[in-house]
């Protein structure tokens, strides 16, 4: 595998260091994960996500759904009914694993199961520590710190 110099983002970013991460395990050398089952990731607003996985065949209490490390998993052990003969089988009723790397801040706010649809909320929840905000520059004749002496104590006092 040819490797990728990543100076140039880095020269102009500070603090992406989970992007280069995310994009070796993109391009490690792991199998390819299967297409089951299919899914669709929507876009509902500017903050507003919902994943949906075809699971025909499967009860909620056959799937399990988890987030760790900022990753969202959807599994099930459930595995083929041994004991019917089938003439033509096309739906797949086999155990299943499917990951989704989430950025940060994204969050998973519920899911539900409707028609053999299964449906994953998600919200994009930024802390107001982190959002845009506005620095006021200061003239040069204003100091950080001002010194006041007190007269009766002759102290300085710094506000």
């Amino acid at each position: 595998m040819n490797a990728i110099d990543l100076t140039p983002i880095y020269r102009n970013s500070i603090g992406f260091d989970r992007f280069a991460s995310l994009l070796d395990s993109a391009l490690s050398s792991e199998p390819t994960s299967s297409s089951y089952p299919p899914y669709d990731i929507e876009v509902l607003g500017d903050s507003q996500y919902v994943i949906t996985l075809a699971v025909a065949g499967f009860d909620r209490n056959d799937i399990n759904i988890s987030v760790e490390n900022g990753t969202l998993s959807v599994r099930s052990d459930k595995g083929e009914v041994e004991d019917k003969t089938y003439l033509y089988h096309g739906i797949a009723h086999r155990a299943f694993e499917r990951k989704f790397n989430l950025a940060d801040y994204i969050e998973v706010t519920g899911a539900s199961m409707e028609q053999g649809l299964l449906k994953i909320n998600l919200v994009k929840e930024i802390p107001e520590a982190m959002k845009p905000r506005q620095i006021e520059i200061q003239s040069s004749g204003d100091s950080v710190l001002e010194h006041q002496v007190k007269q009766d104590t002759k102290e300085t006092v710094v506000q």
